[in-house]
């Protein structure tokens, strides 16, 4: 692995150590409030967060990552936490699963990260550049959780 990619996984790794930071001292039921003038609630951001990653390499490579087969339904873009169920994971369970996902893509695509693939939305090609616009879309989730949070304390 070259140096940018080691860059771009510690970067991954951090964002995310902020992101489930964010989120710990947030009990189940604050998880699920949405309050104004919000559209979606805490666990719905972990949840899109783990979600987006995966589906944006499988949009590039066309391999499935494992994401579970109803979490678009309940996270995907333009979902809305008034669509889960008891069903819905848990926050443990998306803890667990937002932990364990940076080392995954890392075992699973550290070794591919410049191999190219057909051209998909906004000129991607690589695994490398699905990256660094998941990093940047987990940071705008990260900014939400915090706002979402504030607006909790208020």
């Amino acid at each position: 692995m070259i140096d940018r990619h080691e860059v771009l996984f510690t970067q991954l790794s951090t964002y995310r150590s902020e992101v489930l930071h964010a989120a710990a001292s947030v009990t189940p039921e604050e998880a699920d409030v949405i309050p104004p003038p919000f559209r979606n609630n805490i666990r719905w951001n972990l949840g899109h967060i783990y979600l987006d990653q995966y589906q944006w390499i499988e949009a590039l490579t066309k391999e499935k990552q494992g994401v579970p087969e109803t979490y678009p339904a309940w996270f995907g873009y333009g979902t809305s936490p008034q669509n889960f169920t008891q069903d819905t994971p848990s926050l443990q369970t998306l803890f667990t699963q937002l932990k364990e996902q940076p080392g995954m893509i890392r075992d699973r695509w550290g070794h591919r990260m410049e191999e190219e693939f057909p051209e998909t939305e906004m000129g991607m090609r690589t695994v490398e550049q699905v990256l660094i616009r998941t990093v940047f879309h987990e940071g705008m989730h990260l900014q939400t959780i915090l706002d979402i949070k504030k607006a909790l304390s208020h």
